[in-house]
């Protein structure tokens, strides 16, 4: 990882158990948590875990939620 990367995307879902489950696009990095303040703490917390080197690790998180409605006719 260069130390050009500047952000890094997390998507994250709603876990159909409950809580949240968060994703980074184009790394290997997973969390997940019940609440979204635990989820912010859990994802910083992968995300310094994953990019041992603070020189190399993205500037800015950012978190992208996606959410699925179902519509009955």
């Amino acid at each position: 990882m260069s130390s050009e990367t500047s952000e890094i995307i997390f998507q994250v879902t709603e876990a159909d158990e409950g809580g949240y489950v968060a994703s980074a696009l184009g790394h290997g990095i997973h969390t997940q948590a019940q609440t979204l303040d635990e989820l912010r703490a859990m994802v910083r917390d992968a995300v310094a875990c994953y990019f041992d080197d603070p020189e190399t690790a993205p500037k800015l998180i950012r978190l992208h939620f996606v959410r699925d409605e179902i519509l009955t006719v």
